[in-house]
């Protein structure tokens, strides 16, 4: 018999036993419960993937209104650059020197100054000078003297009191003073003295050793190489006077790129210092060699220069245009431009499309040039290229987020 004690400790214990059964089913699925929430914050909190940054997908409805194309070949007018500068027209220049030797004795112009034909550059003095005029006034005494003979002579034979033999004598003597007349006027012409100033020495017998130097055409000094009291000698240059009102444009084409090149092409002449100014002409001049040292081929033109804009030494450029070649090209709406860069959309599956860089040249009727990046066989964006640029761009952000 079980005592009342025991009885109630029995019944306490199975109590607590049917407790703790229930509060374990209460737990565990309470408990399972947190871990599973645990793990869906995991989940929901771990970085989603993406894929390419440069591929985008479009719906149906955005992919019909894109045109997709190939690049073409094009006949393409070629054009070539080359570093260029201005000369003086050789035409129109003049290098002045002393056709005798002597001191400069004065300066009567210098650089940058306008001169016409006939001005006094600078004055010298030559004794060379005096020397030639010496023997003139020499030549024309003993040609007044034997002038004078040859007439006596002839009037003694009509008086028969000479023999013709002293006559013929005479008139050799005469035609000996005549020649050294003419040599000496032909040497004082050469040395710079003009007619009217032999004719005045001849007369005065008047000896003068300065020399001027005078300009033998009209145009801008360019050039001074003689200074006072300087000694020059025939050879030594003094003055570099030219015309600018006409100058040269030459530029030197590299040998592979001159074989297109001909009198009459159409030039353009670009000049950094004037940059306001266009020049456009034909090309007169295209050597028949190749320069050994560069491996170029030297162009010319002629340019008008009635305001001295276009100075001799300046630095330009010259593009020549007309030479057509075949080359890969794409529409001028496929470029995408980023970053200073160029770039295409190239079709790489169903509605999907990828932003590959390309390198690209010339542009010319609405389309560009394609140096590299794509094939000809590509498959390209030929138009909407800019909206699919947007989509990308916006696929990028909401996937950022």
């Amino acid at each position: 018999m079980i005592s009342p004690e025991y009885q109630v400790h029995l019944t306490s214990g199975a109590a607590r036993s049917r407790f703790t059964g229930a509060l374990t089913l209460i737990l565990i699925p309470a408990l399972l419960l947190g871990l599973a929430g645990c793990k869906a914050k995991q989940v929901q909190s771990a970085p989603a993937k993406h894929g390419d940054p440069n591929e985008v997908a479009v719906t149906p409805a955005i992919a019909a209104n894109l045109k997709v194309g190939t690049p073409e070949m094009t006949e393409v007018s070629g054009t070539l650059e080359v570093a260029a500068h201005v000369e003086t027209d050789a035409r129109r220049i003049a290098h002045v020197g002393s056709p005798v030797a002597g001191r400069i004795l004065k300066l009567l112009v210098f650089e940058g100054q306008q001169v016409q034909a006939g001005t006094v550059l600078a004055m010298l003095h030559s004794t060379n000078l005096s020397d030639t005029q010496l023997a003139l006034i020499k030549a024309t005494s003993q040609q007044s003297l034997a002038t004078a003979a040859e007439k006596r002579a002839e009037q003694l034979v009509a008086a028969d009191v000479i023999g013709r033999a002293e006559l013929e004598r005479r008139r050799a003597e005469l035609l000996q003073a005549d020649t050294e007349v003419a040599s000496c006027r032909t040497q004082l012409r050469g040395l710079g003295m003009t007619e009217h100033q032999i004719l005045a020495l001849e007369s005065t017998h008047k000896l003068s050793a300065d020399y001027p130097i005078v300009a033998p055409r009209s145009g801008t000094v360019l050039k001074r190489e003689i200074t006072i009291g300087q000694v020059v000698q025939p050879s030594d240059p003094a003055f570099t006077i030219a015309d600018l009102s006409n100058v040269w444009m030459i530029a030197n084409v590299p040998e592979e790129d001159a074989g297109h090149l001909r009198n009459g092409m159409e030039v353009e002449v670009h000049i950094p210092a004037l940059p306001q100014e266009h020049i456009k002409g034909q090309l007169v001049f295209v050597s028949p060699i190749v320069d050994q040292g560069t491996r170029t081929v030297e162009v010319r033109m002629d340019i008008a220069n009635p305001a001295g804009l276009l100075k001799p030494n300046e630095l330009a450029s010259m593009k020549f245009t007309g030479r057509s070649e075949r080359k890969l090209t794409i529409p001028a709406a496929a470029v995408v431009r980023e970053e200073n860069k160029d770039y295409v959309f190239i079709e790489s599956g169903d509605r999907k499309y990828s932003l590959r860089e390309v390198t690209l040249g010339e542009e010319m009727n609405d389309r560009r040039v394609v140096l590299s990046g794509i094939e000809k066989n590509d498959n390209i964006v030929t138009d909407g290229a800019f909206h699919l640029n947007n989509q990308r761009k916006q696929n990028a952000i909401r996937g950022g987020e």
